[in-house]
């Protein structure tokens, strides 16, 4: 039965990422928006840091650095090491090219979405906020229905594809280790099941506070044990971006069969890593009391840069410079630990075990914020606590699931619901580009004028009701 599913799933993803679908979707809007918004990932790079450190107005409301570990927590998961070792076994060394590229553009789609979810979010009772894409298709497409589909879709996206193989992902790190057994899988499964259903009752609040202290901490450590691997395989630098970049243009081998090429497992990685132009991070980026919308857009921006350029370059570096081989039967678990093993000895099976542990839980309650709120969505906010309580017993339950299933299976799971993400979601930014450019512009304008900038919805011609903005 189980078989049967994953076939079906593998051929409908098959048919998403040939090269018209997804990836041209993906590719052109990113390029599309960078052109419209006028080159924000070079021009305005430096506003998204300084942005990070403002504090929120409402003393109920969430920090804008508090909304950008949320959406950073669902980003920089299990995709960062064992999505980018799997990207490099299946389609080569380019495909860290292609991620690079995929994560650029995706900058544009990023400020985009989330610009546009800041515009048309949403006013709690205590004067916090929420929203997301669904909002921007019922506010600004006036198309509520088109909304609960993507609701319908996020939910399904993170609490059953992204849930399940992140849960998949962290039991398969532990097979290098002689403990691993039949019931292993099963019984790390229930122990992150434990701890997530434990977690999520807490609501969004103590998910900004988890996942605020937890990330920084846990990238950072990422980061420092990639530079001590660098150096230690310094000889072998030059010979790691040379694979890259000659396996990235190898053309004839990429039209040859686009499949299995290193563009189309670095698009289809990258995606799942950074998210950009899924309509994801915006449920996170509504929640941030800031003053402007494209404060936030800018700041969801470095989130992406943060993921794809940072950690998951991090993961391809320190596999690359290790020297050892790789092919398309292996394991991208496997290879990780191999090649650090080789690098650092015992030490580094272990590591990557701890930090698959840190960025399996940050990416599992991440996850979870966003079906949170696209359940409330689709109910009009009175789904009731028993509705409530039973979706977190269900979400609880398929974390489990995911750590006893196939690869196969979660893989392509995951790759078939965030593709058809993309295309609900990257046509709905560009048809709503021009209000997101015009605030953009807005902001650049104030900024220009030495003030702090202070968004209002009529200075660029929104004229309905908004429930901020006014």
């Amino acid at each position: 039965m189980l078989d049967a599913i994953n076939n079906v799933i593998g051929a409908i993803t098959n048919v998403l990422y040939q090269p018209w679908c997804v990836p041209l979707i993906l590719l052109l809007g990113g390029i599309i928006l960078t052109v419209r918004l006028k080159f924000p990932q070079v021009r305005l790079i430096k506003d998204s840091f300084s942005i990070v450190n403002e504090k929120p107005k409402n003393k109920n409301g969430i920090s804008s650095f508090g909304a950008l570990m949320i959406s950073t927590a669902s980003r920089v998961g299990t995709g960062n090491i064992i999505g980018v070792a799997t990207a490099i076994c299946m389609g080569g060394a380019g495909s860290v090219f292609w991620m690079w590229v995929t994560a650029i553009l995706g900058g544009a789609s990023a400020i985009c979405e989330s610009t546009l979810a800041q515009i048309y979010k949403k006013r709690n009772p205590d004067g916090s906020s929420y929203g997301g894409p669904a909002f921007y298709m019922q506010d600004g497409l006036k198309m509520r229905w088109l909304g609960v589909v993507f609701s319908a879709l996020i939910i399904v996206t993170y609490a059953v594809g992204y849930n399940m193989l992140a849960s998949y992902n962290l039991q398969s790190t532990f097979r290098e280790f002689s403990f691993y057994g039949k019931y292993t899988p099963a019984v790390i499964g229930a122990v992150l099941a434990i701890l997530f259903g434990v977690i999520v009752i807490g609501g969004a609040k103590r998910l900004s506070k988890i996942t605020g202290i937890m990330v920084p901490v846990m990238g950072f450590l990422y980061v420092a044990v990639a530079i001590v691997v660098l150096g230690i395989n310094f000889k072998q630098i030059p010979t790691m971006f040379k694979m890259i970049f000659t396996d990235a243009f190898d053309f004839k081998a990429i039209l040859g069969g686009f499949t299995g090429s290193c563009m189309m497992h670095g698009i289809k990685r990258g995606l799942y890593s950074n998210e950009a132009g899924m309509g994801s991070a915006p449920n996170a980026a509504a929640t941030a009391d800031v003053s402007h919308p494209a404060k936030q857009g800018l700041v969801q921006m470095l989130s992406v840069f943060l993921d794809t350029l940072l950690i998951c370059t991090c993961t391809a570096f320190m596999v690359l410079s290790s020297g050892l081989g790789f092919n398309s039967e292996m394991d991208g678990a496997t290879y990780v630990q191999s090649a650090l093993k080789v690098t650092l000895g015992e030490f580094g099976p272990i590591f990557i075990a701890v930090a698959m542990t840190l960025f399996a839980f940050t990416t599992l309650i991440g996850n979870y914020a966003y079906c949170e709120g696209c359940l409330k969505f689709i109910f009009k906010r009175d789904i009731g606590k028993t509705g409530m309580t039973a979706f977190r017993i269900i979400a609880t339950g398929l974390v489990f699931l995911g750590s006893v299933a196939t690869a196969n299976l979660v893989w392509n799971m995951a790759d078939l619901t965030q593709g058809l993400m993309v295309l609900f979601n990257m046509p709905v930014i560009l048809l709503l580009m021009k209000t997101a450019a015009k605030c953009l512009d807005d902001y650049c304008k104030q900024k220009k004028e030495g003030k702090d900038p202070c968004f209002k919805a009529e200075d660029i011609g929104i004229t309905e009701e908004t429930d901020f903005w006014r």
